[in-house]
């Protein structure tokens, strides 16, 4: 085996082994989640993200998409939704995590770790609308309602009459519902910040290094 294959599946080993601590982490944190009153009962609150976020920011952008992919496949045989929340979260962690991850990339500084973050919650932001609407509730509605997306269109409206509708829902609920969720992870990326740039440091430098070697 030449020099150099060696040192790429030592890089790869290395990676691995990041990427599956992250999502042992992730796992944990998906199980931590809450309801919040004013949205629906099946949106809810938990901080896995998180760990796919620093994955993408210490292993590259695609890593946290993988991460996020693990934790999902791992979660859906404890799942209640048959796979879809599942669907759904992986979907909205890899537009998040990617898009924040190719940002930092080439800004790995404080100020450029906060425009990944703000970002990729944009991102996911803007991508659950038609994520929600084509995808994610029409596999939901057709699991459980065989088709029918009025049952979902109702848990909104008892909340609110005025969204009525599915993009109306959306628009009212899960845009800002994902934003929020996606700045509390990035406020909680901002506060680990220090611990965190020097895991990438050291992971960037030892990536480096055996490059060279």
């Amino acid at each position: 085996m030449t020099a150099n294959k060696q040192t790429g599946q030592k890089m790869l080993t290395t990676k691995l082994v990041t990427a599956a601590m992250l999502t042992a982490v992730a796992i944990a944190l998906q199980y931590i989640e809450f309801s919040i009153p004013i949205v629906p009962s099946f949106l809810k609150l938990d901080f896995s993200d998180l760990p796919e976020l620093i994955g993408a920011f210490a292993l590259g952008p695609w890593w946290g998409a993988v991460i996020c992919f693990l934790k999902n496949l791992i979660h859906i045989p404890l799942g209640t939704s048959g796979g879809v929340g599942e669907l759904s979260n992986f979907l909205l962690g890899a537009v998040f995590s990617i898009t924040a991850g190719y940002i930092y990339k080439f800004r790995k500084t404080k100020s450029g770790a906060l425009l990944a973050c703000l970002a990729g919650a944009a991102a996911m932001a803007a991508a659950s609308f038609p994520l929600n609407y084509f995808i994610v509730y029409p596999a939901y509605s057709g699991m459980w309602f065989g088709g029918d997306i009025t049952p979902i269109i109702g848990m909104y409206s008892t909340i609110l009459p005025a969204s009525d509708t599915l993009p109306k829902s959306l628009l009212i609920f899960n845009i800002p519902f994902t934003l929020g969720k996606g700045l509390i992870d990035a406020a909680i990326a901002m506060l680990v910040y220090k611990p965190l740039s020097r895991l990438i440091e050291k992971l960037n430098t030892s990536f480096s290094k055996r490059k060279k070697a």
